[in-house]
């Protein structure tokens, strides 16, 4: 998963305050000023969001205006997972 991380350019993980992934830690990649793909690290899953805030410097901090489940515990090696990912990002 590291690798997926660093090739989509996601931020690091860090501990969500919003009350919106209850507590969890999350990582994003910007889509555009207002829309993000979220990573929620759940234990040892990983749940894909895309969401739309007002701006990045709310994520994590207030919940978001819009967020949608794409992929319910990601898995790299299955290709839905991949395609739903680099749909969002190209």
């Amino acid at each position: 998963m590291e690798n997926i991380f660093r090739y989509y350019e996601f931020s690091d993980f860090f501990k969500d305050d919003s009350g919106t992934f209850k507590e969890n830690e999350i990582s994003f990649s910007e889509l555009n000023k207002e829309h993000f793909l979220i990573f929620e690290k759940k234990e040892s899953q990983y749940n894909l969001y895309v969401s739309k805030y007002k701006s990045k410097k709310g994520i994590g901090k207030e919940p978001p205006e819009i967020l949608e489940l794409l992929v319910e515990n990601y898995d790299k090696s299955i290709p839905e997972h991949r395609i739903v990912l680099r749909k969002y990002l190209y």
